[in-house]
């Protein structure tokens, strides 16, 4: 049975254009994406709204896209910003980093480095600095960015060294030496392999507290990462549209975090325990957001539609493997990975029109797995997805134009000239 808002919710909502319907109906369906996009601003336009824009109280931005459209929001300027020291404030493994007034050195995509620096020179009536100095890629007084590539495999040792300089000049500024690392799982892991390779470790000063919150973190990277800098890693579930949902403490457990909102699961397909994430929330004044599919999916400790025992967001809906077995989804194969080899680091699933995978990956050390990883590698693939897998390691796999992986990949194995 769907949840439909309360009296409360309706009283905080009943001007926009684009719930009046339903209001009159007295039923609100699932709010999908391109709802919202449909006449967009006027569908959400009210005297409110156009009056917070006039004085600067809401803006227009883009959700943050990885191989999807980016779609147009409007919301109070920093709002995802604000949600995430919200979390950071509060939660209880790390809130002494944040009342210790330690600084947040970002690592994360390219794109969020030029936002940053694009936002800056534009204060200063400048075009961006295509190479922007470490003062123009700060947020606020708190928060810097260090990325300066798109494909962070690709780094040289200029790069790390820039990196290292930066953070330890950050670790610098705080009278106890700390610093909080925010970061993609990834991309930290980039960071840390590279140190280790070229023989600069001694000089990468570990983080008092560290946050995943980017996007999927697999389950062998957080594993490499709280191994090699002794400290549990933090993850942060959200999205730009609704700020922050869950956080999961120094064991890996998930908690709501569900300021003025409230969920529902339901599942992606009958009779299945993986579930589209449906979200009611007024977080966002001026775009608040009923019954809304955020595009995510969750499994939950014990397979019921509890929101409250989510295990594991589990990837994009718009990107599951169908299978004999009912839906896959990005974090269902994260698993199979990681039981079969914690050496691997990265992996795509690729898929050809001959109905056979093959599973591309990188080791943490660049070497190939053992015979018998791969092979363990490959039946839990081909059990997962109901096909032949060949698993075939890979010195690199490029990321996409957004600076993130794609775990699934569908190609033409005549154009592949891999076979």
């Amino acid at each position: 049975m769907d949840s439909q808002p309360g009296p409360d919710v309706i009283d905080q909502i009943r001007d926009i254009p684009i719930y009046r319907e339903h209001i009159e109906r007295g039923h609100f369906p699932i709010l999908e994406k391109p709802e919202i996009a449909r006449g967009f601003p006027e569908n959400w336009m009210t005297p409110r709204l156009a009056a917070a824009l006039d004085r600067g109280e809401a803006e227009f931005v883009l959700s943050t896209g990885t191989n999807h459209a980016r779609m147009q929001l409007i919301r109070p300027p920093y709002f995802l910003l604000k949600s995430y020291y919200q979390l950071w404030s509060e939660h209880p493994d790390i809130a002494r980093t944040w009342q210790a007034g330690c600084r947040r050195v970002s690592l994360t995509t390219v794109l969020a480095t030029e936002h940053v620096a694009r936002v800056n020179a534009r204060k200063r009536g400048a075009a961006p600095d295509p190479e922007p100095a470490l003062d123009e890629r700060r947020l606020d007084e708190r928060t810097v960015y260090l990325n300066l590539r798109l494909d962070p495999d690709l780094w040289e040792r200029a790069d790390v060294q820039r990196m290292l300089a930066e953070i330890r000049a950050e670790r610098a500024a705080h009278p106890e030496g700390w610093y909080h690392l925010d970061c993609s799982g990834y991309h930290l892991a980039h960071l840390v392999r590279k140190a280790l390779r070229w023989d600069l470790w001694d000089g990468f000063p570990l983080p008092e507290t560290v946050i995943t919150a980017y996007e999927y973190t697999p389950l062998n990277v957080r594993r490499f990462l709280e191994r090699r800098l002794g400290r549990p890693v933090i993850d942060l579930f959200g999205s730009t549209e609704l700020g922050y949902l869950y956080y999961s403490d120094r064991s890996g457990r998930y908690h709501p975090h569900l300021d003025r909102m409230s969920l529902e699961l339901l599942p992606v397909a009958p009779g299945s325990t993986l579930y589209s994430l449906i979200v009611t929330s007024v977080r966002n004044p001026y775009m608040p957001l009923v019954r809304y599919r955020s595009g995510d999916c969750v499994r939950t400790l014990d397979g019921s539609p509890d929101p409250a025992k989510a295990m594991r967001f589990c990837g994009r809906e718009k990107e599951l493997l169908d299978a004999p077995g009912g839906p896959v989804s990005q974090g269902d194969l994260d698993e199979c990975v990681a039981a079969a080899s914690p050496r691997v680091f990265l992996y795509q699933l690729r898929l050809s029109d001959r109905a056979e995978a093959r599973l591309h990956f990188t080791t943490f050390d660049d070497e190939p797995l053992e015979p018998s990883e791969s092979s363990a590698l490959e039946k839990l693939v081909a059990d997962l997805t109901g096909m032949p897998c060949t698993a075939r390691h890979r010195t690199h796999i490029p990321v996409g134009p957004s600076g993130k992986h794609a775990w699934l990949v569908t190609e033409n194995p005549t154009r592949s000239g891999e076979r």
